[in-house]
């Protein structure tokens, strides 16, 4: 198990559910932390907690990863001590809409796209310059079972999340000899404000969506994170996959109501 002590984590959505919760595992680690999110005093709260109560060095930083050139400036003017990136975590994410796709919200599709799939390129494509140079370092994607097998009404998410799937290989393949690793973590049904995010702050709907059955935790996926980032240097784990014991699949799901 490789230690995480003063290695510095780059997180994506590092505001709320998935990113805050690997932020505090990483933190636990005693790995030193750039935060980054559209909700600037949300990370800043977080990277003060942590910094306090763990000893680490922590950077949080307002970050739209949708807008390319607001990407580069910030990786590019990162402090000296924080430019030596050993692990991305690209957790920013989201889902929009819940229709067939003749009745999908176009702003919706867009939303998706250009968080789930041109976020994830722009800031990698950034890091990875910096990792390349270095020949080490560590990006670990936040797919979905959706990247595996669509479901009714998931259409373009399902899409996006496919993308992300496809460019964690393409990726891997891409600095094979560099000394680089390329992990995808892919959950199945997980409470976040991931369904209220989607059901545009409808509580009522996003609440329905886990009726009958007990989801994973923004914690269950830190800890599968967590086994990908600690493995030996020579190991890889290139895909996990976990979904609570009631789901089976993108489509099959056991409610027990």
């Amino acid at each position: 198990m490789q230690s995480l002590k003063n290695k510095i984590v780059f997180i994506t959505g590092a505001s709320s559910g998935i990113g805050k919760a690997a932020a505090i595992k990483f933190a636990e680690e005693e790995a030193n932390l750039i935060l980054t999110a559209r909700r600037l005093n949300k990370v800043s709260i977080l990277a003060a907690s942590l910094s306090k109560k763990f000893k680490i060095k922590t950077l949080p930083i307002k970050l739209d990863v949708r807008v390319q050139n607001q990407v580069k400036d910030v990786i590019n003017n990162l402090p000296a001590n924080f430019k030596k990136i050993d692990i991305l975590l690209n957790n920013a994410g989201l889902a929009r809409g819940f229709a067939k796709l003749y009745e999908g919200d176009i702003q919706d599709w867009e939303e998706m796209i250009d968080t789930n799939i041109k976020g994830l390129l722009y800031v990698s494509k950034e890091i990875l310059r910096l990792m390349v140079k270095r020949k080490r370092g560590h990006i670990i994607n936040i797919g979905s079972v959706a990247g595996h097998e669509v479901y009714k009404n998931g259409n373009v998410y399902c899409a996006t999340k496919y993308a992300v799937n496809a460019l964690t290989q393409s990726i891997r393949l891409d600095v094979l000899d560099k000394n680089i690793k390329v992990s995808t973590v892919d959950p199945g049904m997980v409470k976040t404000e991931f369904s209220d995010v989607r059901f545009h702050g409808d509580k009522s709907k996003a609440k329905k969506v886990y009726d009958g059955l007990k989801p994973l935790t923004a914690e269950d996926i830190t800890d599968a994170i967590l086994f990908c980032a600690t493995r030996p240097a020579n190991v890889n784990i290139n895909e996990i996959i976990l979904t609570p014991i009631s789901q089976a699949s993108s489509t099959q799901v056991f409610r027990n109501v």
